[in-house]
């Protein structure tokens, strides 16, 4: 065992942890490889946000988030016993996988989707068995029917942005009853369906969403879930082991804002979605294949060129994309949607290196 590792558990000793977006310091560069919105938060949540950076930061927040849940119940008219919210939903996920999975229980998921997945998985003890999606990245529905102690379904999926509707859903809830069906909404503002509907009818059912992408809070740190009292109290307990402080001040008053925001929040999200298919259309025009997508991101392939080439290259050219060396979709970039202006720079600079590579 080398040095570095020597008080490791044996847990994490041979995690391989997940692997965030690049975040550059040395430099300025058109970003569009982290799915972060590229525009402002709401005026409102700057507001809320200093008023609440005075002196009752030196008292602890509320353990319940409470002003947030209510906010939440008034935005998605559902009572604040089936709502539950973390430190971004990577944490209400990571509470989920450790509420409703035991160590050595097998889950599934698309073999390609969030890649945190199979490290939280990994670093709770749990099997995870991976279903391959479609030829064309679409889900087999069948294919998750049964067979395991729970499922976990990114809608719209990560990395392809595709979705699938409330009935696909609902089969693979009725499928399953004895086993916690997650439904992961981070981008389900951008076009998709949400599953919330189903909680009332499926006590198997977590809808899990976050403030990051459609109300641009990514810096804030904000997720939460909805499902029937019994998961909720669930994720709770967990909560409560590890850390009953999860959402700070300055967090829960800028959630509130944000939620009582409407206007913004559908203007934003509409630029955002007319952005996206403007910028399909760019890209298809000079022959990228793109996939359809209900998210704030493309997945785009070239037929002549290498993703890796473009990727380097669109670096170079001081513009940030997502390239996952991995089977299947190593051929594709993960493109964020930015501003119209920030995409027609990424279709010139894809361009020149299509025609650089004539």
């Amino acid at each position: 065992m080398s040095g570095t590792k020597r008080y490791w558990s044996s847990r994490i000793r041979d995690l391989t942890p997940y692997t965030p977006g690049e975040q550059p310091k040395d430099r300025q560069f058109i970003k569009l490889n982290t799915n972060e919105n590229p525009y402002p938060p709401s005026p409102r949540v700057t507001e809320a946000i200093r008023a609440a950076a005075g002196a009752d930061l030196r008292r602890y927040p509320d353990p319940d988030a409470t002003p947030l849940l209510e906010a939440l119940s008034r935005a998605y008219g559902v009572p604040q016993d089936r709502i539950f919210a973390g430190n971004g939903s990577d944490e209400v996920l990571s509470f989920a996988f450790q509420a409703f999975f035991d160590p050595g229980s097998t889950i599934v998921f698309p073999d390609i989707t969030y890649s945190f997945y199979p490290v939280y998985a990994n670093l709770y003890q749990i099997r995870c068995r991976r279903i391959p999606l479609g030829a064309d990245f679409t889900l087999p529905v069948p294919a998750f029917f049964g067979g395991s102690d729970g499922v976990v379904i990114a809608n719209p999926n990560a990395p392809t942005g595709m979705a699938v509707g409330p009935n696909a859903l609902r089969a693979i809830l009725e499928a399953n009853p004895r086993a916690v069906v997650i439904v992961d909404e981070a981008y389900v503002d951008f076009g998709a369906e949400s599953a919330l509907p189903l909680i009332g009818d499926y006590p198997n059912l977590l809808v899990v969403q976050t403030m990051s992408k459609s109300r641009a809070l990514a810096g804030l740190r904000v997720g939460f879930a909805f499902g029937q009292p019994g998961l909720i109290a669930a994720l709770n307990c967990v909560k409560n082991s590890i850390n009953s402080y999860t959402l700070d001040r300055l967090a829960i008053a800028g959630g509130v804002a944000a939620l009582e925001d409407r206007d913004y929040f559908d203007l934003r999200r509409r630029q955002v979605m007319e952005t996206r298919e403007r910028a399909a259309a760019a890209l298809r025009d000079l022959g990228f294949e793109v996939l359809p997508s209900q998210a704030n991101f493309l997945f785009a392939s070239h037929p002549a060129v290498p993703a890796r080439a473009l990727f380097d290259g669109l670096r170079e050219a001081g513009i940030l994309v997502r390239y996952f060396s991995q089977p299947r979709i190593d051929r594709f970039l993960r493109i964020t949607v930015g501003t119209d202006e920030e995409m027609d720079a990424l279709c010139r600079a894809l361009a020149a290196l299509l025609q650089a590579q004539k």
